[in-house]
Order: structure tokens, then C-alpha cells, then sequence
């Protein structure tokens, strides 16, 4: 199948099957999201990849219990700084140089202009702008996954402070935004497996400009 075709394929799975993913498939996926575009390329966002049952069926008891969350094969965690700092935009800074092999005088004015701004808006302004970070990252795990032929639930139906609590992010400076559970359906029980996908036309979802 080509691009088009595997997208079309996928669907918010309801019911797994608690078949496990190939790691291989899984690290393509993993991979795919760390190389989304994210906003002055901060990357203010981590992944908690969780295969552990007993954490799955903790987390499920958080999220209503929805039972993807226990049945996948890994929940991919998707979780935002909670907040920038001068500490944190530097170490990014500083890695693109390295990286890079030379320093360049407007990236470093951009850097300058990122530390005046960014550190002093609030904590909640900040987390906002990092969790739309994560979102890019999140839409292109979904698009990998269904590349990949494995399904996928994209979910904001759980408690995120308790999801924070149970996981210690706070101590890590994090906050979850939103959950990706990934595995196969169980095509046999998910009243969703056979359903026809539903989408606006073209003409009511895209407005040409010329």
C-alpha cells in the first residue's frame, strides 16, 4: 500500500488484540517522531515508552478504562517541558553547534532573542507552546505507525496529573499531553474495525487561493 492507501487503512482502534509489535517496527516509529519538525528546533518533548503490564493496567484505571490501554503492545507517552528555560534553550543551542561543527552569528542572535522572551512568559504560556510541540510529533508517530501497518489510539481521555504523579514526571520538569497506544486490532470485537472511514470532502476541507 502506498502512503495514501495505509492512511486510509488506519483507524482511532478501539479493541487490540495484545499481539506484540516487532521492535523493528517500533523503532521506525519511535525514530519518525524524534525527526518532527518542532517550533526554533527545541524538541521540548519526550517520549515514555511503557511495555511493563502492572504500569499499562495502572494507567488504564487513570483513563477510563479504556481497555487499548492495557491491551496494546507499548503506550507511547507523549509529554511536554513544563515550561523553557535559559538551562534548557542553551543545551539545544549548544548541540546544534556541535552538531553542526561551527557557530553562525544570526543563530546566535536567535538564541539571545529565545532567552530574553521565552524564560520570562509563565509557566503555563510556555507548557501551551511545548504541548503543540508534542502534537507534531504525536501526528507523525500516527502517520509512521499506519506506514507501518500497526494501529494505533490517539487519546486525550485520561487524567494527566495522575498520569504525572504515577510516572514522577514532575520531578523531571514534564507534563503528559497526550497518550498513543499501538498494537493490532482485533478486528472480531472492535465495533469500528469494518466501518467505512468518515471525512469531509475535499472541497469542504481544502480552499484554494490562486
Amino acid at each position: 500500500m502506498n502512503m495514501i492507501e495505509r492512511l486510509n487503512w488506519r483507524y482511532a482502534t478501539k479493541t487490540m488484540n495484545g499481539k506484540a509489535v516487532p521492535q523493528e517496527k517500533v523503532d521506525r516509529i519511535l525514530e519518525a517522531a524524534r525527526l518532527a519538525p518542532t517550533s526554533s528546533g527545541l524538541q521540548p518533548i519526550e517520549i515514555i515508552v511503557i511495555t511493563n503490564q502492572e504500569m499499562k493496567d495502572k494507567i488504564k484505571a487513570i483513563s477510563n478504562n479504556q481497555s487499548m490501554v492495557s491491551d496494546c503492545s507499548h503506550l507511547l507517552i507523549f509529554t511536554a517541558w513544563d515550561t523553557y528555560t535559559t538551562e534548557r534553550i542553551n543545551k539545544m543551542f549548544d548541540l546544534t553547534n556541535e552538531t553542526r561543527g561551527f557557530t553562525n552569528e544570526g543563530w546566535e542572535n536567535y538564541r539571545n532573542y529565545l532567552l530574553s522572551a521565552y524564560p520570562n512568559r509563565s509557566n503555563e504560556e510556555n507548557f501551551n507552546h511545548a504541548a503543540k510541540q508534542a502534537y507534531l510529533a504525536f501526528g507523525v508517530a500516527i502517520t509512521a505507525a499506519a506506514f507501518e501497518e500497526v494501529d494505533c489510539t490517539p487519546m486525550e481521555g485520561f487524567n494527566n496529573q495522575a498520569v504525572d504523579d504515577l510516572l514522577g514526571l514532575n520531578e523531571k520538569g514534564l507534563k503528559s499531553v497526550v497518550m498513543l497506544p499501538i498494537g493490532y486490532r482485533d478486528s472480531e470485537k472492535d465495533w469500528l474495525a469494518n466501518l467505512k472511514k468518515v471525512r469531509k470532502s475535499k472541497e469542504d476541507f481544502i480552499t484554494e487561493i490562486n
